[in-house]
Protein backbone atom coordinates (compact mmCIF):
# COMPACT_ATOMS: atom_id res chain seq x y z
CA UNK A 1 0.00 0.00 0.00
CA UNK A 2 3.20 2.07 0.70
CA UNK A 3 3.08 4.70 -1.82
CA UNK A 4 -0.11 4.61 -3.20
CA UNK A 5 -2.17 4.68 -0.34
CA UNK A 6 -0.21 7.97 1.15
CA UNK A 7 -1.19 9.26 -2.60
CA UNK A 8 -4.76 7.94 -2.05
CA UNK A 9 -4.78 9.94 1.17
CA UNK A 10 -3.56 12.97 -0.06
CA UNK A 11 -6.55 12.76 -2.65
CA UNK A 12 -9.05 12.25 -0.53
CA UNK A 13 -8.27 14.83 1.77
CA UNK A 14 -7.85 17.43 -1.08
CA UNK A 15 -11.00 16.09 -2.36
CA UNK A 16 -12.16 17.13 1.09
CA UNK A 17 -11.19 20.19 1.26
CA UNK A 18 -12.50 21.31 -2.32
CA UNK A 19 -16.30 19.77 -1.36
CA UNK A 20 -15.77 21.80 2.13
CA UNK A 21 -14.33 25.01 0.09
CA UNK A 22 -17.62 24.70 -2.22
CA UNK A 23 -19.92 24.74 0.86
CA UNK A 24 -18.47 27.74 2.02
CA UNK A 25 -18.64 29.60 -1.10
CA UNK A 26 -22.08 28.27 -1.25
CA UNK A 27 -22.71 30.02 2.15
CA UNK A 28 -21.38 33.00 1.55
CA UNK A 29 -23.05 33.55 -1.35
CA UNK A 30 -26.42 33.16 0.66
CA UNK A 31 -25.01 35.81 3.11
CA UNK A 32 -24.01 38.34 0.98
CA UNK A 33 -26.27 40.64 -1.21
CA UNK A 34 -23.83 40.62 -4.53
CA UNK A 35 -20.80 38.80 -5.66
CA UNK A 36 -18.34 41.98 -4.78
CA UNK A 37 -19.18 41.29 -1.46
CA UNK A 38 -18.40 37.70 -1.57
CA UNK A 39 -15.02 38.34 -2.90
CA UNK A 40 -13.92 40.74 -0.37
CA UNK A 41 -15.03 37.86 2.15
CA UNK A 42 -13.15 35.06 0.58
CA UNK A 43 -9.73 37.53 0.56
CA UNK A 44 -10.13 38.67 4.12
CA UNK A 45 -10.48 34.60 4.77
CA UNK A 46 -7.76 34.41 2.82
CA UNK A 47 -5.92 36.75 4.46
CA UNK A 48 -6.37 35.60 7.81
CA UNK A 49 -5.41 31.75 7.31
CA UNK A 50 -2.05 33.52 5.01
CA UNK A 51 -1.37 35.24 8.46
CA UNK A 52 -1.53 31.70 10.48
CA UNK A 53 -0.59 29.54 7.43
CA UNK A 54 3.21 31.26 7.34
CA UNK A 55 4.81 30.17 10.25
CA UNK A 56 3.83 26.26 9.32
CA UNK A 57 4.89 26.86 5.85
CA UNK A 58 8.32 28.20 7.50
CA UNK A 59 8.60 25.47 10.01
CA UNK A 60 8.32 22.27 7.54
CA UNK A 61 10.06 23.80 3.95
CA UNK A 62 12.89 25.14 5.93
CA UNK A 63 12.31 28.14 3.66
CA UNK A 64 15.04 30.62 4.56
CA UNK A 65 14.74 34.25 4.01
CA UNK A 66 14.09 35.41 0.00
CA UNK A 67 16.31 38.18 -1.21
CA UNK A 68 14.24 39.40 -3.76
CA UNK A 69 10.95 39.24 -5.48
CA UNK A 70 12.33 36.48 -8.14
CA UNK A 71 13.41 34.16 -5.18
CA UNK A 72 9.47 34.65 -3.41
CA UNK A 73 8.21 33.61 -6.28
CA UNK A 74 10.08 30.53 -6.77
CA UNK A 75 9.19 29.57 -3.30
CA UNK A 76 5.28 30.42 -3.42
CA UNK A 77 5.13 28.56 -7.04
CA UNK A 78 7.54 25.14 -6.27
CA UNK A 79 7.22 24.81 -2.61
CA UNK A 80 3.90 26.37 -0.85
CA UNK A 81 1.42 25.84 -3.87
CA UNK A 82 3.16 22.10 -4.10
CA UNK A 83 2.77 21.68 -0.61
CA UNK A 84 -0.74 23.10 0.21
CA UNK A 85 -2.38 22.40 -2.81
CA UNK A 86 -0.49 20.00 -4.60
CA UNK A 87 -0.05 21.79 -7.84
CA UNK A 88 3.17 23.70 -9.37
CA UNK A 89 1.83 26.90 -11.18
CA UNK A 90 3.98 28.32 -13.58
CA UNK A 91 6.12 31.96 -13.25
CA UNK A 92 5.74 34.02 -16.21
CA UNK A 93 4.80 37.70 -17.11
CA UNK A 94 7.42 39.07 -15.33
CA UNK A 95 7.08 43.28 -14.90
CA UNK A 96 10.43 44.86 -16.88
CA UNK A 97 11.05 46.45 -12.71
CA UNK A 98 10.82 42.92 -11.90
CA UNK A 99 7.93 43.76 -9.32
CA UNK A 100 4.76 41.91 -10.87
CA UNK A 101 4.98 38.38 -12.23
CA UNK A 102 1.98 35.67 -12.87
CA UNK A 103 1.37 32.24 -11.51
CA UNK A 104 -0.54 30.21 -14.07
CA UNK A 105 -2.41 26.75 -12.65
CA UNK A 106 -3.24 24.81 -15.34
CA UNK A 107 -5.63 23.07 -12.93
CA UNK A 108 -6.71 24.35 -9.71
CA UNK A 109 -7.79 22.33 -7.06
CA UNK A 110 -10.16 24.28 -5.61
CA UNK A 111 -12.67 24.19 -8.71
CA UNK A 112 -13.25 20.71 -9.59
CA UNK A 113 -16.39 19.84 -9.31
CA UNK A 114 -17.37 23.86 -9.72
CA UNK A 115 -19.84 25.54 -12.36
CA UNK A 116 -20.50 28.95 -11.71
CA UNK A 117 -24.37 29.86 -12.34
CA UNK A 118 -24.66 33.01 -14.60
CA UNK A 119 -26.21 34.88 -11.82
CA UNK A 120 -22.89 34.94 -10.40
CA UNK A 121 -20.83 35.87 -13.35
CA UNK A 122 -18.52 38.85 -11.24
CA UNK A 123 -17.87 36.14 -8.28
CA UNK A 124 -13.63 35.64 -7.78
CA UNK A 125 -14.35 31.87 -6.32
CA UNK A 126 -11.22 31.15 -5.89
CA UNK A 127 -10.15 34.77 -4.34
CA UNK A 128 -9.45 32.99 -0.99
CA UNK A 129 -5.90 32.27 -2.78
CA UNK A 130 -4.74 36.10 -3.08
CA UNK A 131 -5.82 36.78 0.40
CA UNK A 132 -3.55 33.51 1.71
CA UNK A 133 -0.50 35.21 -0.41
CA UNK A 134 -1.47 38.83 0.87
CA UNK A 135 -1.82 37.23 4.92
CA UNK A 136 2.13 34.96 4.44
CA UNK A 137 3.52 37.75 3.01
CA UNK A 138 2.70 40.63 4.81
CA UNK A 139 4.21 37.87 7.73
CA UNK A 140 7.29 38.50 5.72
CA UNK A 141 7.09 41.65 5.74
CA UNK A 142 6.37 41.87 1.68
CA UNK A 143 3.46 44.07 1.28
CA UNK A 144 1.87 42.73 -2.08
CA UNK A 145 -1.19 42.68 -4.10
CA UNK A 146 -2.90 39.64 -5.98
CA UNK A 147 -5.28 39.44 -8.19
CA UNK A 148 -6.59 36.74 -11.10
CA UNK A 149 -6.21 38.35 -13.77
CA UNK A 150 -7.82 34.67 -15.79
CA UNK A 151 -10.30 32.04 -14.21
CA UNK A 152 -10.97 28.93 -16.08
CA UNK A 153 -14.56 29.14 -14.39
CA UNK A 154 -15.25 31.87 -16.23
CA UNK A 155 -14.11 30.31 -19.81
CA UNK A 156 -10.51 31.26 -19.75
CA UNK A 157 -8.05 28.68 -20.83
CA UNK A 158 -6.07 28.89 -17.68
CA UNK A 159 -5.96 30.07 -14.31
CA UNK A 160 -4.28 33.26 -13.57
CA UNK A 161 -3.09 35.01 -10.26
CA UNK A 162 -0.94 38.47 -11.15
CA UNK A 163 1.28 39.33 -8.23
CA UNK A 164 2.55 42.67 -7.54
CA UNK A 165 5.64 44.04 -5.37
CA UNK A 166 4.17 47.18 -3.03
CA UNK A 167 6.57 47.42 -0.67
CA UNK A 168 9.03 46.16 1.84
CA UNK A 169 7.57 46.07 5.42
CA UNK A 170 9.72 47.30 8.17
CA UNK A 171 9.64 45.94 11.40
CA UNK A 172 8.18 48.59 13.55
CA UNK A 173 9.87 48.32 16.23
CA UNK A 174 8.37 50.49 20.02
CA UNK A 175 10.95 53.83 20.41
CA UNK A 176 13.99 53.13 22.09
CA UNK A 177 13.89 49.76 21.29
CA UNK A 178 16.38 49.75 18.06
Amino acid sequence: AGLSGALGVQSKSSELFTLTYGALVTQLCKDYENDEDVNKQLDKMGYNIGVRLIEDFLARSNVGRCHDFRETADVIAKVAFKMYLGITPSITNWSPAGDEFSLILENNPLVDFVELPDNHSSLIYSNLLCGVLRGALEMVQMAVEAKFVQDTLKGDGVTEIRMRFIRRIEDNLPAGEE
